[in-house]
């Protein structure tokens, strides 16, 4: 069923590269990788190397699930109570982070805690230099609204490791990419998978090469496998405690599509029913039950990872193009049946999205 699925996604849109992969509980039921992985035409396999994008986002945050679960930080208390000294006091030279320096004058970065940067509540932009001064600028009273922030995330990142000492990237490999058998995945570039890298197709069929991030970015700097990612589906599905907390939805979302940010608030009547914000997740409930998604983007790169909370059954795809996105609602319902999921809130109204279910 598998291959007739990713076959007739990518006659669907033309992708050239597709990889699927379907988890229970503790199991990978089947994976699989279709098309090519560059302008060789060499093929995509079950190990070849693509961009998990901010699928790392939903990494992260079941990794700080675990600092949480061990006491060495609380979802709720502010993240100034990690750090040694005042975030506007830290300079960044080596451009890893974002430049904190520019909240001196707003004491609302005090209120910020872990749960709202992993529920992208922070009040930033999605990265600084979005802004048209380029500055990092919180718009909102954190905590208040929903709004899609990679900055938060690094800020999350930056406090784990000033104030508990740890490396964020080494950390990650050790409790979860070591733990779920994960052999070719990382947080920052690898000469090894140069061996067998996924470069990418844009919406105009352009070719973009694979980015060797030389930076551990929790927002989105993760380079995996389609065999990667299903063994860490099946392992974090099997962790019923942490997808509880996961898919626990603790901030309504009010737009009417994730992008842009800081759009206008629908009123209640017109926003989507029972969409909030989890841990690193968007959480819903459909015909199946409750269920969370998450997806990752690029101008060459679609991912997305679905689980239904009642079955723990998830659906991972990786494509290395980013026209394969148009095909994920039918893959999705094939491989899942009617979930529910607000495709339209997700990439919003586009001429694939119309006929969807907001």
């Amino acid at each position: 069923m598998l291959n007739n699925v990713a076959d007739h996604a990518m006659a669907q849109t033309g992708a050239q590269g597709l990889a699927i992969a379907v988890t229970e509980p503790g199991r990978v039921i089947v994976h699989g990788s279709w098309g090519i992985r560059n302008a060789k035409g060499e093929p995509l396999q079950a190990d070849t190397v693509m961009y998990g994008a901010s699928l790392t986002k939903t990494a992260f945050a079941y990794y700080v699930n675990q600092l949480a679960q061990e006491g060495k930080l609380d979802l709720d208390q502010p993240i100034a109570r990690l750090l040694p000294r005042p975030l506007p006091e830290y300079s960044d030279p080596q451009g890893r982070y974002a430049p904190w320096s520019d909240l001196a004058g707003d004491p609302r970065w005090q209120q910020i805690t872990p749960r709202m940067a992993l529920n992208h509540a922070t009040g930033f932009a999605n990265f600084f230099w979005l802004n048209p001064d380029q500055k990092l600028t919180i718009h909102f009273t954190p905590g208040s609204r929903y709004a899609y922030s990679g900055d938060g995330i690094i800020l999350l990142q930056y406090a784990i490791e000033k104030g508990l000492g740890i490396d964020v990237g080494q950390d990650m490999q050790r409790r979860l990419f070591d733990r779920f058998a994960m052999p070719n995945s990382s947080l920052i570039w690898r000469p090894d998978f140069a061996a067998n890298l996924a470069d990418g197709w844009k919406a105009d069929g352009a070719i973009e090469p694979h980015d060797e991030r030389s930076k551990v970015r929790a927002a989105g700097s993760l380079d995996t496998t389609i065999a990667d990612m299903a063994r860490l589906s099946a392992g974090i599905s099997a962790d019923r405690p942490a997808m509880a907390v996961l898919a626990k939805g603790t901030l309504k979302i009010t737009t009417a599509s994730q992008f842009p940010p800081f759009q206008p608030e629908l009123a209640p009547a017109e926003q989507v029913p029972d969409l909030a914000a989890g841990l690193g997740v968007v959480t819903f409930a459909g015909p199946q039950g409750p269920g969370w998604f998450k997806g990752g983007h690029n101008d060459s790169t679609g991912n997305m990872w679905v689980c239904l909370l009642r079955s723990g059954r998830c659906v991972v795809i990786l494509s290395n193009d980013v026209r394969a996105e148009a095909a994920f609602p039918d893959i999705v319902r094939r491989l899942l049946g009617d979930t529910g999921l607000p495709w339209q809130w997700e990439y919003g109204v586009q001429p694939w999205t119309k006929a969807l279910t907001p």
